[in-house]
């Protein structure tokens, strides 16, 4: 049985060092003995139902950790029951919002965890987790690093976010890409899934990849971990000189710039800030 241990260490794990007593750290630890059936059972549910709608909704909304808080923090408020969905020229009355917000307040309770934060999974993208998988392979410590359920996981959430063309996006709500699919089939062959695996879901992902021109037109990342593992010669990659990391960091080619995903949250933080601010400027005139 998975739980989310918090705060805390888990299974006297030696990598798992810490300066300040695990403070907002996040673990999953598989248990195998535990014994509770119906936890159990609760799970395998959910999992089923996901993977009937993973096509429609993509995002597991964090269900194995709302099944283990729902049973750890049970509601503290007497929480009344839902109200009907009120029609378009329905009035709002005082009764309606506080229970709208009775319910919130005591769902969003039973989320936070014992020290206080809210934990939430960092799901979404599809490219970094093959990295690790190569890397440990190519070093043998694949199966010294990640127990057998912890790579049944991982098949787990890769056949989950496999898109109906058969192919992998970029991240786990978009459409699919030769980066996504390659090294997501890549993935799950150095896990031991065979060619044919997965119910058809390998032969999916390969037809794919084949109908699209095959694994040469990956990205440059990509053809980097492909020529890493021994599939694809050095030749077919761009060089990167180093020398242009002394160029100024103003320049667009300046490859800090590259990987711009924390740059553009920072940008768009410092936006929505400026627009904030500007606001409430025009509010205090």
């Amino acid at each position: 049985m998975w739980r989310l241990r918090i705060a805390e260490a888990t299974g006297g794990d030696p990598w798992l060092r810490t300066t300040n007593g695990h403070v907002g750290r996040q673990v999953w630890e598989f248990d195998p003995t535990a014994d509770d059936v119906g936890a159990v059972d609760d799970l395998d549910a959910a999992r089923h139902e996901f993977f009937r709608q993973r096509h429609q909704m993509k995002h597991s909304a964090d269900l194995p950790m709302r099944l283990q808080f729902a049973e750890l923090n049970p509601p503290m408020l007497d929480i009344p029951p839902p109200i009907k969905k009120l029609g378009e020229d329905e009035e709002v009355t005082k009764e309606t919002v506080l229970i709208c917000l009775k319910r919130a307040i005591g769902r969003y309770s039973t989320l936070q965890a014992h020290d206080g934060h809210w934990p939430g999974d960092y799901g979404g993208p599809m490219f970094l987790m093959p990295g690790l998988i190569i890397t440990l392979h190519l070093t043998g410590a694949l199966n010294a690093v990640l127990s057998s359920q912890h790579q049944k996981e991982i098949r787990r959430y890769l056949y989950n976010h496999q898109n109906e063309d058969g192919g992998w996006g970029l991240h786990i709500e978009g459409p699919s890409t030769m980066f996504g699919s390659a090294l997501s089939y890549v993935c799950l062959r150095l896990l031991g899934e065979g060619p044919d695996s997965g119910d058809g879901a390998m032969e999916k992902g390969r037809t794919w990849i084949l109908d699209h021109g095959g694994a040469i037109y990956i990205t440059s990342w990509g053809k980097f971990w492909l020529t890493v593992l021994g599939v694809y010669d050095w030749s077919g990659n761009n060089p990167v000189p180093p020398e242009v990391w002394m160029l100024p960091y103003c320049l667009p080619i300046h490859p800090g710039e590259v990987y711009c995903r924390l740059q553009a949250s920072v940008r768009a933080q410092h936006t929505l800030l400026h627009v904030l601010h500007q606001a409430a400027e025009q509010v205090s005139t």
